[in-house]
């Protein structure tokens, strides 16, 4: 009786857990969480793509506003430093082509000046429409040339574009650069000013 009773009662407390675990407990549990579980990552998600794209959208105003405002600054020292190469150019070349008599002043005005403001509108990148955008640059003038008794006053003026933008509003600038050269015929021995000359 004892030996067939053991056995019997192991036997059926080890046959009924089995069937009761997998029939009853652990399927529903498992499927449970497996339900459960994609739905709680689907919402998380979703707020994690909403927060970034918030972010993204933002910041985004912000960043581009502070990108033009330097490449702004750098098409501003880019300008300055080709109108000092320029201005250097039509001043020299005025000084060694132009004439001091006036017998030849109409083609001193009428052709080497333009001549010389045309070349340096190429080198600014004038004719360039890449060129002139980045620049911002609206004219270029060099002509006419004020004469004077003993210096030529070359002058070299460009006027920049306004902005006009929601973030930003600003009217057009006025750069000059001025060169002082004396006449071709008739040069003269530079002189600081306060001392005397030998």
């Amino acid at each position: 009786m004892k030996a067939n009773a053991f056995p019997e009662g192991f036997q059926g407390n080890d046959a009924a857990a089995p069937m009761s675990m997998s029939a009853n407990t652990s399927p529903k549990r498992a499927q449970g969480n497996d339900a459960a579980a994609p739905m709680s990552m689907s919402a998380t998600r979703y707020s994690e793509r909403g927060q970034a794209t918030t972010e993204v959208v933002l910041l985004l105003p912000l960043f581009m506003f502070f990108l033009f405002a330097f490449s702004k600054v750098f098409a501003t020292l880019i300008l300055i430093q080709k109108m000092e190469v320029a201005s250097f150019y039509a001043a020299r070349r005025w000084q060694l082509e132009s004439h001091r008599n006036v017998a030849h002043e109409s083609f001193d005005n009428g052709t080497l000046c333009p001549d010389i403001e045309q070349k340096v509108k190429e080198y600014l990148g004038y004719f360039d429409a890449t060129t002139k955008s980045f620049l911002g640059i609206q004219t270029v003038s060099v002509c006419p040339v004020q004469r004077t008794q003993v210096w030529n006053v070359v002058t070299l003026t460009v006027f920049t574009n306004p902005i006009d933008l929601p973030t930003m509003k600003t009217g057009g600038y006025k750069f000059e650069v001025v060169k002082y050269v004396p006449n071709r015929d008739r040069p003269i021995a530079f002189v600081l000013p306060g001392l005397n000359a030998p």
